[in-house]
């Protein structure tokens, strides 16, 4: 014990020592966004998160009732003082919080549960210091540039804020300015996560989250820069034209710039927001399948991934002029690219885990960096137990029970989790951020237990895989083999849906043993 405690000085020593170096080089040297009072508060909040640790559980046998019971209060205690440090650190400590909130089933719920408030807690830029980003980027004041500028923002987020504005010429629109002291305090936030990180791995070797650190250092500076959002926004707009569900809002480049986006104005409700719907009579099964459709072709199609679904990024709404459903989506600083290579390894291990061929769920999910941890590995992708997987995760529902059993095991799990998480290909860490959120989104909807959006799913990954093969091959005949295969595929996936749908009905007496036979057969 003695000894923990003599390393946990010796890096924490380290930390201040990191902070001092960066105070120095600071020349705002605002002492609560950064300096010994924002680096002390960190440094401390560490420390006694270790030390709760350290001691709470030690005289308890690992595994008890007991130790469970106590665990689950550690965590509750620890993750209410990350929290706390999140919100008054701001900028990319909220960022890094958020992330950690939206893991809902890689991490124990007392950490997500709490660290969720931080969509709703960002801080908030003062109107001197938005008039002070526009006159600096944009060489005009506000009253010169809009007819009107709400002082009091829409939203505000760990980077940015976003305020409703009209143009001279009478276009609404909504303006996202960063927040001025991102920019300068992102790098040191770094150094001393990090310092703080290897701290924590001294003290316990098992928990490797230096992943995090590395995900986020790689990821902000294209967050933060705003122009590379507004390519981002065009980009899958045109890529997912086809769906006419869907609505990015336009970019209005000339008044935009790294720090100052302009975009046309759409509103609506968040993508959870049950009672929105139910006033506007918008189907939350369509709003699902939507999200399903939407994301597949992303994911395994495209290879081009929107990875901040979090509820305010996706507004719904019936169209002015049509009434037509349509998912809003917003906010497209952070995607993922993926590799050709990860894709189709992705696509294949999707649909080994749909059709259950657990010999390539495991070939795909070791290609895919696992290991010997496959199994973990598919359940953390599906959100499902490994017996659900084994049985079919297209086939069985997701119950209640199950639900909250994935979300208790993710204790458990832990350091195989976090070991899981530093073995994986980078692609893949905001790939199970994406799909925890999508998860949380279908959850408030109510629409988790269904089996159409893992259909939706395979019907993406036949199509990409296929299409693949098409681009293979310069023979003809090849070419109509695999689109009569890829056809014949798709039917499979139509009438699986189909069985699904009148098993649902509680079908009796022929027409349900026919199709019963059918669907084996298809196999």
């Amino acid at each position: 014990m003695a000894r923990r405690a003599l390393k946990l000085a010796s890096w924490t020593s380290v930390a201040l020592a990191a902070s001092g170096i960066c105070l120095y080089s600071n020349k705002y040297l605002d002492p609560n966004d950064f300096g010994a009072v924002r680096v002390g508060r960190a440094v401390a909040t560490t420390a006694v998160i270790s030390y709760d640790y350290l001691t709470s559980l030690r005289s308890v046998p690992y595994g008890s009732e007991e130790y469970l019971q106590l665990r689950s209060k550690v965590h509750l205690r620890s993750a209410r003082r990350l929290c706390e440090l999140c919100c008054a650190n701001r900028g990319t400590f909220i960022k890094v919080g958020q992330h950690l909130g939206a893991l809902d089933y890689l991490l124990p719920e007392e950490y997500t549960s709490t660290l969720k408030v931080l969509h709703s807690q960002a801080p908030q830029s003062s109107m001197k210091e938005v008039r002070q980003v526009i006159r600096e980027d944009l060489g005009k004041e506000i009253h010169d540039l809009f007819l009107s500028f709400d002082d009091t923002p829409l939203g505000a987020a760990s980077l940015a804020q976003v305020h409703k504005a009209v143009l001279r010429d009478g276009r609404t629109v909504a303006v996202k300015v960063q927040h001025p002291k991102v920019q300068a305090q992102s790098s040191k936030d770094f150094l001393l996560m990090e310092v703080l990180v290897l701290a924590v791995k001294q003290l316990f070797p098992e928990f490797e989250f230096m992943w995090l650190v590395d995900e986020a250092k790689k990821n902000l500076p294209l967050e933060l820069d705003f122009l590379n959002e507004g390519r981002n926004a065009e980009k899958v707009a045109q890529m997912l034209k086809h769906f006419d569900f869907l609505k990015v809002p336009h970019i209005y480049w000339e008044l935009s710039t790294k720090r100052v986006l302009l975009m046309e104005f759409v509103d609506g409700g968040q993508v959870n927001d049950r009672h929105y719907m139910e006033r506007n009579k918008i189907d939350v099964n369509e709003i699902s399948r939507h999200l399903g459709r939407m994301y597949s072709e992303m994911i395994f199609v495209n290879g081009f991934v929107h990875c901040d679904p979090h509820p305010g990024n996706v507004l719904v709404r019936k169209r002015p002029d049509t009434g037509k459903v349509e998912i809003v989506l917003l906010d497209h600083g952070l995607y993922q690219a993926l590799t050709e290579e990860f894709r189709l390894d992705y696509c294949r291990l999707w649909q080994s885990l749909i059709w259950t061929d657990m010999q390539s769920v495991r070939k795909y999910s070791q290609r895919l960096g696992a290991g010997d941890l496959y199994p973990l590995f598919a359940c953390m992708l599906t959100a499902r137990s490994w017996d659900s997987v084994n049985k079919g995760i297209g086939q069985t529902p997701v119950t209640t029970t199950e639900d909250s059993e994935i979300r208790n095991h993710a204790a458990n799990y832990l350091p195989q989790i976090s070991q899981l998480l530093n073995r994986v290909p980078r692609q893949m860490l905001l790939i199970f951020k994406t799909n925890d959120l999508l998860r949380g989104i279908e959850a408030a909807l109510g629409t988790r237990a269904s089996a159409s959006s893992f259909l939706n799913m395979s019907r993406c990954c036949i199509k990409a895989l296929a299409a693949h093969k098409k681009q293979k091959t310069r023979s003809l005949f090849r070419r109509a083999r695999i689109s009569l295969r890829e056809a014949v595929s798709l039917w499979k996936i139509n009438l699986q849906e189909l069985v699904l749908h009148l098993k649902g009905l509680r079908l009796t007496g022929w027409v349900w043993a026919l199709l019963c036979w059918l669907l084996p057969a298809s196999h």
